[in-house]
């Protein structure tokens, strides 16, 4: 199938929509741009004259508003939306309506169907366990009876207590909730009975609905994740190997991510990190194959300092750490691999065109996010106007940003405060090590605030950080 007469409308801003437009580009294919009042100095802008000319750009009121990226849709003629990352990703009904109206559209994006499936936590959860695939011990769905809940509580305790663990800690959970609501620990079993009933009754008066979700609580953990891409035909997912994303701030917001997700060549682990590395991408490959998975995803894993492996969740959409994976795979020997022009082409419904066989790994890479943010302050996020951001190009650097180089910028407090990501290679972890701090003590980031105090970014914690990757 050919993807020639297409046209795909970006609905995302900042790096992400430059990485499709430069994706679209390669491909031969016009795209729709969009940006807001807030975002009217963003690079993205820039971009997007530069590659698709002036007529590609369009502003709208709000990125969360479907009625109004559907109106540039139809006006500028679009067959397609890349919904990027955030936004409308990950949203099942947006995606059907793009794909149902009266002049259907092509979603840039697993189909609705499966997005809805594997956005639900419980079916997810379901699925992996008749697949004989670990999850977090617990319940696969809502509990509304009080003596079910209490012998769930009872046997995650007593499992606790045989890994060895010796603060255990049980989950109770709005079943309906999210976002963290609806959510508490408990250390033992005196306490339970409590704090389910008002877990309960909060879910009840929040959200309709009584159900609550019973887990383990798991604290010292690796977070790696599994990329997979997949056609529409759903039947050839192949992976494109893990990564960890284990430095986080302390919302659980990534900060540094590195392929592969251990380097047992590098490192000595207590456990077999190779075995490891093969159970989860196999375990997130028969999940894919079962649901008939039919774009770019990643399977998310924790995983305990014994090599126990615990699948979290399904994400159905390009995630911003994409490249660090890209950055170390071949395919059929070619390096040039780009999994947001991959996500593009099969989305389209051209086959994937390999298998398993044909992808290859080849040394270390990390990404840093580089974020308006003051580490020492809770990583609250820094308001002011950059005045100055430089690099030096490098062979083994790729950096992404819609901050532009030739004029100061002022940061919007609408959207988050992600300046750039910056993606290193090495043969292996120290050579990559090494070269990620080289790039960081090379940055040349400036700004001030509105009281002129000096710009705060995470590059003191990425440097920190950078020491100990990849070790448990």
């Amino acid at each position: 199938m050919s993807i020639d007469g297409n046209k795909v409308l970006i609905a995302n801003r900042g790096e992400i929509a430059i990485r499709i437009m430069e994706a679209c580009a390669d491909l031969g294919l016009p795209f729709v741009a969009l940006y807001t009042k807030e975002d009217a100095e963003s690079g993205h802008i820039d971009a997007a004259r530069r590659l698709g000319g002036d007529d590609s750009l369009y502003r709208i009121h709000n990125y969360l508003d479907a009625g109004d990226i559907l109106s540039v849709a139809d006006e500028s003629g679009a067959t397609a939306i890349h919904p990027g990352y955030g936004f409308f990703s990950e949203n099942y009904r947006f995606a059907r309506r793009v794909t149902q109206r009266d002049r259907p559209m092509t979603f840039i994006g697993p189909s609705w169907e499966v997005i809805r499936d594997l956005g639900d936590k419980i079916n997810t959860k379901r699925l992996a366990r008749a697949l004989d695939v670990p999850t977090v011990p617990g319940s696969d769905r809502a509990i509304y009876d009080e003596l079910e809940a209490e012998s769930i509580a009872e046997s995650l305790f007593e499992f606790q207590a045989k890994m060895g663990i010796n603060r255990p800690v049980v989950l109770v959970k709005a079943s309906a909730g999210g976002g963290g609501m609806g959510i508490d620990e408990v250390e033992d079993m005196a306490r339970f009975r409590q704090t389910y009933r008002r877990i309960r009754n909060y879910s009840l008066r929040t959200f309709n609905d009584e159900g609550v979700l019973i887990e383990q609580r798991v604290f010292n953990f690796n977070h790696l994740e599994v990329q997979i891409a997949s056609d529409r035909s759903g039947i050839n997912p192949v992976h494109f190997g893990t990564r960890n994303c284990s430095v986080q701030s302390p919302g659980l917001q990534k900060r540094i991510e590195v392929a592969p997700g251990f380097r047992p060549e590098n490192l000595h682990y207590g456990f077999d990190a190779a075995k490891l590395l093969d159970d989860i991408t196999g375990y997130s490959l028969s999940i894919a194959r079962e649901i008939k998975y039919d774009n770019v995803g990643t399977w998310e894993w924790i995983v305990t300092p014994q090599g126990d492996p615990f699948l979290m969740e399904v994400n159905t959409r390009i995630q911003v750490e994409n490249g660090v994976s890209a950055c170390i795979a071949k395919v059929r020997g070619d390096t040039d691999v780009n999994l947001v022009r991959e996500q593009i082409r099969i989305g389209l419904g051209e086959p994937l065109g390999y298998t398993q066989d044909d992808v290859t790994f080849d040394g270390v890479s990390i990404e840093y996010r580089i974020i308006a943010e003051d580490t020492d302050n809770g990583f609250t996020p820094w308001v002011g106007k950059i005045e100055e951001l430089g690099w030096t190009g490098r062979e083994w650097l790729s950096l992404h940003t819609h901050v532009p180089t030739d004029r100061a910028y002022q940061i919007p407090t609408e959207y988050d405060p992600n300046l750039a990501l910056a993606i290193i290679w090495g043969k292996d972890l120290a050579e990559a090590k090494a070269r990620g701090l080289d790039f960081l003590n090379d940055l040349k980031m400036n700004g001030r605030d509105s009281s002129g105090a000096s710009m705060r970014s995470n590059i003191p914690f990425l440097v920190k950080k950078t020491e100990n990757l990849l070790e448990f």
